[in-house]
């Protein structure tokens, strides 16, 4: 029996980034490509652009082999970008990219999107003021409940690090503000129920972290725990009588564990990680894992991941953007569509 390949749809993000280039990299890897119908989301001049300026030094698919889904600029715009300089152009073209990409997913010509890197700052000069993809992906997709889980699998012990963000893209001393139970509950409600869906974790094993250093030391050093989170989280394992809840840990001793099984230690490690804000979530996934992990979006009718890396406007066209990454999220997007039937249309 052969089994259908997955349909995903990759828009290739900033035009003035590495987008394009990790994007024909990944593609030239015949042991991607022959596990996914691949369509990607672009300008196909500028690909090109990038294909005969880096042929010559690198490997790339040749964007005359691919499934391109051609979104031409305008004179005007295409002249504005220019590899390493992100602006109003390039976000406005990386914009019309990932819309046309949701449009065509929510219509159920693919199963999942692999978002290539953009620029918030490029997007915001060109008018658009989202924090981020994933809240774009949210409001078309019409969902309040979505977050942001980072996934990555250890090259040393195929042991997997999932870390879920309870709250994301807001400055730090905003943090203790956005925190709140009902917020605790439905990214943790998400995460159990992502591990149970896409991971087949049936009884999973959650470590949640703390906010405070020590966790607050019983309200010395900080009171949400003491005042409201260890209550929270009392009715949380009422609620989730099947999944281990462990907490709330000290942030500064929660990533031992993960460290240690990402090296080789054999310890009792967590299946999933709730973290609370960008960088207690984001440090310690980028230190074990910053070539290879992959940011996917749950609570989307529809699969999305995307690599765990920025535009690099400081390297871009210059062919030595890692491909790593955005290789682990197709794969990811290739095993998670295993376990979820195609969407049905909603337009």
């Amino acid at each position: 029996m052969v089994l259908k390949r997955p349909r995903l749809v990759i828009p290739v993000g900033d035009p003035a980034g590495i987008g394009s280039e990790v994007v024909l990299k990944a593609l030239a890897d015949d042991a991607v490509t022959e596990k996914a119908s691949v369509t990607i989301v672009g300008t196909r001049s500028q690909l090109q652009k990038a294909y005969d300026r880096l042929h010559p030094i690198c490997s790339l698919a040749n964007p005359d082999r691919l499934d391109i889904l051609d979104l031409p600029l305008t004179p005007d715009l295409e002249q504005q970008i220019i590899p390493g300089e992100g602006n109003a152009a390039s976000g406005e073209a990386s914009f019309r990219y990932l819309e046309t990409a949701i449009a065509r997913t929510l219509s159920g010509d693919f199963e999942g999107i692999v978002t290539a890197p953009i620029a918030k700052s490029a997007w915001k000069a060109a008018g658009h003021t989202y924090p981020g993809q994933t809240e774009l992906l949210a409001e078309r997709a019409g969902v309040t409940r979505f977050g942001m889980l980072f996934v990555a699998r250890s090259p040393h012990t195929d042991w997997t690090l999932r870390t879920l963000l309870a709250t994301t893209h807001i400055p730090l001393r905003q943090v203790a503000d956005a925190l709140t139970p009902e917020l605790l509950a439905l990214k943790l409600e998400l995460l159990i129920e992502c591990l149970q869906r896409d991971f087949g974790i049936d009884q999973p094993k959650i470590a949640i972290a703390g906010l405070n250093p020590h966790s607050g030391e019983q309200g010395q050093l900080g009171r949400e725990e003491q005042d409201w989170m260890v209550t929270w989280l009392e009715a949380m394992r009422l609620r989730f009588p099947k999944t281990q809840l462990d907490g709330l840990i000290p942030p500064d001793t929660l990533w031992v564990k993960p460290g240690q099984c990402w090296y080789g230690t054999p310890v009792r490690a967590h299946d999933g990680y709730l973290a609370l804000y960008h960088d207690q979530g984001l440090i310690p996934v980028k230190l074990m894992a910053f070539d290879r992990a992959v940011n996917t979006s749950i609570g989307l009718p529809f699969i999305r991941t995307s690599p765990d890396h920025g535009t690099a406007f400081d390297i871009a066209g210059r062919g030595i953007a890692d491909a790593t990454s955005l290789k682990a999220a197709i794969e990811l997007a290739i095993e998670l569509s295993e376990r979820r039937p195609a969407i049905a249309s909603v337009c």
